[in-house]
């Protein structure tokens, strides 16, 4: 049993010529699919410098709202750094924390001493697979002077996550190499159309 909760994921990228028949083929084997678009904003903890200056990788807090979602909620959440791949060498399987937040989160992170560093908008598709989700998506170009999303261009790579879809722990009556089972079975499901793999993210 694991004191940490998890998130196990594989990531892939592939052209727009490929966009249908990866579409078409994940859709197969999902439960469900909607359309995402979804700003983040990234922040530094308040000793992220010194953290650097120390040859360490500071723990970044992550804000997250869905846009086509009226009533969406913002989630924070962070990652600590991927277990070694001698441990995990098919998956990432990195610690994860998250909570919701009510009302501006922006601000929160802000009190707490967060540093904003940079935003992403990202637009595309997910679907669900029992505990997983399969996110496909395109990160968009941002406005220096509006700070607003433009559509990404046509020759922008398309991103794949295979992820749990929640933080998971390893329990005797789930362990992690179950969820890892999980993935891989996406992996070789797609395997021929799409590569999927481990990174150190």
């Amino acid at each position: 049993m694991t004191s940490h909760s998890y998130e196990i994921a594989l990531f892939g990228e592939f052209l727009k010529g490929d966009l249908k028949p990866v579409l078409n083929r994940i859709a197969l084997y999902s439960e469900s699919a909607h359309q995402i678009h979804s700003r983040e904003v990234i922040f530094d903890p308040p000793d992220a410098t010194q953290q650097r200056d120390a040859n360490q990788e500071p723990a970044l807090l992550r804000a997250k709202k869905e846009l086509l979602e009226p009533d969406a909620k913002w989630l924070l959440y962070s990652y600590w750094k991927p277990e070694s791949a001698r441990i995990h060498p098919e998956a990432t399987v990195r610690p994860w924390a998250t909570v919701q937040v009510v009302g501006d989160a922006l601000s929160f992170a802000s009190a707490l001493g967060y540093i904003k560093r940079s935003q992403i908008y990202k637009r595309g598709y997910v679907f669900r697979r029992g505990r997983l989700v399969i996110q496909i998506f395109q990160e968009e170009q941002i406005d220096p002077k509006t700070q607003e999303p433009i559509p990404a261009h046509a020759d922008t790579l398309w991103q794949v996550i295979v992820k749990t879809a929640n933080p998971v722990r390893g329990t005797q009556e789930s362990p992690l190499s179950r969820h890892i089972e999980a993935v891989l079975e996406v992996q070789a499901l797609m395997k021929g159309l799409l590569d999927l793999c481990r990174q150190d993210v």
